[in-house]
């Protein structure tokens, strides 16, 4: 009797130890920690190995972007990003031949190269993304065919009245400041860049230890590393890497910029400084702007049908929050108006529970469920390294924790007293009178109607003074 109770305890025991060996393997692999190696040439290296999985992604960021595009020049690391894949039937290998994916996305603080493909492939993944960074074509004539292409894909691009919009806000609040310029380039500085200004910007940040590689999906940890150290070990470190800093963007003009651009509305762009992506108050930015966005939009009936906004979009170095609309004409004046209402009512009115809650649900909402995990998975490791963050945040916990006070507070430290741009995009010769006396404006690439000067009459006998 005894021993049947004991082998009966010892089975159930053992049953609740495998219980518990499973559960604490699920905990660790849905927590998605990668394995974090590093080279002696500082490339640093995340691996999140998937046994069986098909697919393998690979992610090369380096933590410099076009932020540091010389004055006169913007569009730099863009280009230097095209020209690292210039043969199409590269692109069209990853797409045909293995079912992925390659891009080369670059921002202002970072250039980011993804690759997905078949697992057994990785080896000439590997190849073929170290070819691109140690052996990049620069010759003259890769160079001008990628600079002529990209110059007119952005002029293609450049001719949306949003578009316009978007870059003359930027313009007008960050003047000479880097997010000032557009990230992609404009056609008048792309046709600047010389093979030369390319040959130092990738001697400049294009090296290891301004690099970290991610790589996610069914690789052998140990045959990965043998892979990466022959491969990447010769790569070049640099002595020093550039940092961030840059000289503080001045106050921006009071007036509304109208940039003339024939159109039967106009796209209304106010904006103000604000938060950087390393700020504790990032997440807390990201619900103001969707709070703001309801009240704007509840402020008056024509609104409700408008396709307005209010974006908080933050970098390295503090950011931007942007209000945008497009109104019929004669709206112009009024949605100004009402935006900057809008914003004040932060001063005085309280942020209710019940905003944050509908703006952290239309947040989260948003996100997008159709990406796979496999490629989005990374991103937030690689964004450790590009902003310097302590760790990895849990984004829906972020925005769950935001409260009608940390609201509150960071609509006062961003817009009391602050100073804002604004801009405004339609017909010119329409909106100037639609805007006489109500709010104050400069026509881009008029000068200012001067003022006559009467000189008083001049007494009997004398002679006039030379003016």
């Amino acid at each position: 009797m005894h021993s049947k109770i004991h082998r009966y305890s010892f089975r159930w025991i053992a049953a609740c130890a495998c219980l518990l060996v499973s559960l604490s393997q699920a905990s660790a692999q849905s927590t998605s920690i990668p394995e974090n190696q590093e080279l002696l040439n500082g490339l640093k290296i995340l691996l999140w190995p998937k046994p069986g999985s098909a697919q393998v992604l690979v992610k090369l960021r380096i933590h410099s972007g076009s932020a540091f595009d010389l004055a006169g020049k913007a569009g730099e690391m863009a280009l230097l990003g095209d020209v690292m894949f210039p043969d199409p039937a590269t692109i069209d290998y990853f797409t045909e031949q293995m079912g992925g994916k390659l891009s080369v996305a670059v921002n202002y603080d970072s250039m980011t190269i993804t690759m997905l493909g078949k697992a057994e492939q990785l080896d000439n993944i590997i190849e073929v993304l170290r070819n691109a960074i140690l052996a990049t074509q620069l010759t003259p004539e890769v160079v001008n065919r990628i600079r002529e292409t990209r110059i007119k894909l952005v002029r293609d691009t450049a001719v949306s009245p949003s578009i316009v919009a978007d870059r003359a806000i930027a313009l007008r609040l960050f003047g000479d400041f880097p997010y000032g310029r557009p990230s992609a380039g404009s056609p008048e500085d792309l046709a600047r860049i010389e093979r030369g200004d390319l040959m130092l910007v990738r001697e400049r940040f294009l090296n290891s230890n301004n690099a970290t590689l991610a790589i996610a999906g069914g690789v052998d940890r140990t045959k990965a590393m043998r892979t990466l150290k022959q491969i990447f070990g010769p790569w070049r470190k640099s002595e020093q890497i550039a940092p961030s800093t840059f000289q503080q963007a001045k106050a921006p003009d009071p007036r509304a910029l109208v940039v003339n651009a024939p159109s039967p509305s106009a796209e209304i762009r106010l904006a103000w400084r604000g938060v950087a992506r390393p700020d504790p108050d990032f997440y807390v930015a990201q619900v103001l702007a969707r709070v703001a966005q309801d009240r704007w939009r509840g402020a008056s009936p024509e609104l409700a049908s408008k396709p307005l906004f209010v974006r908080s979009e933050s970098y390295v170095l503090p950011g931007i929050v942007i209000m945008g609309n497009a109104v019929n004409q004669k709206e112009t004046a009024d949605s100004i108006a009402t935006a900057k209402k809008v914003v004040e009512s932060f001063m005085n009115t309280t942020v209710t529970a019940a905003e944050v809650q509908r703006a952290r649900q239309e947040i989260l909402s948003e996100e997008n469920p159709g990406l796979p995990k496999i490629e989005s998975e990374p991103d937030s490791w690689l964004d450790m390294d590009t902003y310097s963050l302590k760790s990895v945040p849990d984004r829906t916990a972020s925005i769950q924790a935001v409260s009608p006070g940390d609201v509150q507070r960071v609509a006062t430290r961003l817009f009391k007293d602050a100073p804002v741009a604004t801009v405004v995009v339609g017909d010119a010769q329409q909106l100037k009178p639609l805007l006489q006396g109500r709010v104050q404006f400069e026509v881009l690439g008029e000068m200012p109607a001067k003022i006559p000067t009467t000189k008083p009459p001049t007494k009997p006998g004398t002679t006039p003074s030379p003016s």
